[in-house]
C-alpha cells in the first residue's frame, strides 16, 4: 500500500472514530511514548536486558504500527505528503550511501 493511501486511511479513521486529531504536541508526546515501547521490546528481546514476564507478551509489530499511526497523524495534520518525502529521501539515500555502505569494512563481514 502506498503511504498516501495510509494517510487517507488514518484520516478517515480519525474523522469517523476519533472525533478529531489530538493537537501536534499531544501527538508528539504519544509518538515518544510509542517509540519508548518499541525501544523497551528491542532492548529486552534483542539486547542485554532480560525480559520480564509482562514483556514477553509484547508484540513488536503492534508497537511499530502504533508508531506508524502517530507519524501518519502528524503528517496529516501538518500537511506533509509522506509519500513524496519518503520517495525523495530514498533517492537521496541511494545516491549518497550506496558506495559508502559497500565500502564500509564494518558491514562486510
Amino acid at each position: 500500500m502506498e503511504i498516501n493511501n495510509l494517510q487517507a486511511q488514518v484520516d478517515k479513521w480519525i474523522n469517523n472514530h476519533g472525533v478529531r486529531y489530538f493537537n501536534e504536541l499531544t501527538n508528539m508526546a504519544q509518538l515518544t511514548e510509542e517509540v519508548g515501547e518499541v525501544a523497551r521490546i528491542i532492548a529486552r528481546r534483542y539486547g542485554e536486558q532480560s525480559e520480564k514476564d509482562s514483556d514477553i507478551q509484547s508484540d513488536l509489530g503492534e508497537e511499530l504500527a502504533d508508531v506508524m499511526f502517530v507519524v501518519l497523524c502528524l503528517a496529516n495534520q501538518t500537511g506533509v505528503d509522506l509519500q513524496k518525502s519518503f520517495d525523495s529521501k530514498m533517492a537521496l539515500k541511494t545516491k549518497r550511501d550506496h558506495d559508502r555502505h559497500h565500502n564500509n569494512d564494518k558491514l562486510i563481514k
